[in-house]
C-alpha cells in the first residue's frame, strides 16, 4: 500500500476489502474478518483525508498491505475465491508498485531508496494534489473492487477477463501519466 498522499492507503483498503467480504459471502465463508478490516479504515480515512490531520506512514501501509496479500492468498488456497480476486480487487495498488519497482530495477536504481517516482506521485507532482489524486486512485480503486466483488457473487468465469480489461485501463492511463511526465517543463 502506498501512504505517501492523503487518502490512497485507506480507500485502497476499504473498498479491497468490501471486495474480499463480498466474495467471502459468496462463497458460504464468514465475511467478517475481512469486512472488519475494510470499516477500521474508514475512521482513518475521515482524518487522512485532504488536507490529512493523521497519517498512516509506512508501518500502517505495510501492514495493510501485508493483510491484503496473505487474506487474498488464504482465500484462494482455502479454496474461497479464485486467484483473480486478490489481484483484481488490489489491482491499482499492486500494478503502481510492481511498475514502478521493475521500472527502478531496469534503470539500475537503488530500489530500497526513497523515491518519488510512483505513478500517483508523478501525477501529484503534475498538478492534481492531494484531491485529484485522491479522486482518479478512490475511483479506480472501488471500480476494481466492485468488478471482483461483482464477478465473485454473479459471474465467477469473468474474473481473469475483467482482470485483463482494468489492467489494460490502468496501464494506459499509467502510460499518459509517463507521457505527460516526460513533456512536462523542467521545475524552476
Amino acid at each position: 500500500f502506498m501512504d505517501g498522499s492523503d487518502g490512497l492507503a485507506a480507500s485502497a483498503a476499504i473498498a479491497g476489502f468490501a471486495a474480499y467480504a463480498m466474495a467471502a459471502h459468496a462463497a458460504g465463508a464468514d465475511p467478517a474478518p475481512f469486512a472488519l478490516i475494510g470499516v477500521a479504515c474508514v475512521p482513518f480515512l475521515a482524518v487522512n483525508l485532504p488536507p490529512a490531520r493523521m497519517f498512516m506512514g509506512d508501518v500502517g501501509a505495510v501492514t495493510l498491505g501485508f493483510l491484503a496479500a496473505v487474506l487474498g492468498v488464504a482465500g484462494v488456497v482455502g479454496g474461497i475465491w479464485p486467484a483473480w480476486l486478490p489481484l483484481l480487487a488490489f489491482a491499482v495498488p499492486i500494478l503502481d508498485a510492481t511498475l514502478t519497482l521493475a521500472r527502478r530495477a531496469w534503470r539500475r536504481e537503488r530500489v530500497f531508496e526513497a523515491h518519488k517516482v510512483h505513478y500517483y506521485q508523478r501525477f501529484h507532482q503534475m498538478g492534481a494534489g492531494h484531491a485529484g489524486t485522491l479522486a482518479l486512485y478512490a475511483t479506480l480503486a472501488i471500480g476494481t473492487a466492485a468488478t471482483a466483488a461483482g464477478c465473485a457473487l454473479a459471474a465467477p468465469r469473468l474474473g481473469w477477463a475483467a482482470l485483463g480489461a482494468w489492467m489494460i485501463v490502468i496501464a494506459a492511463l499509467f502510460a499518459a501519466i509517463d507521457y505527460h511526465w516526460r513533456r512536462r517543463s523542467p521545475p524552476p
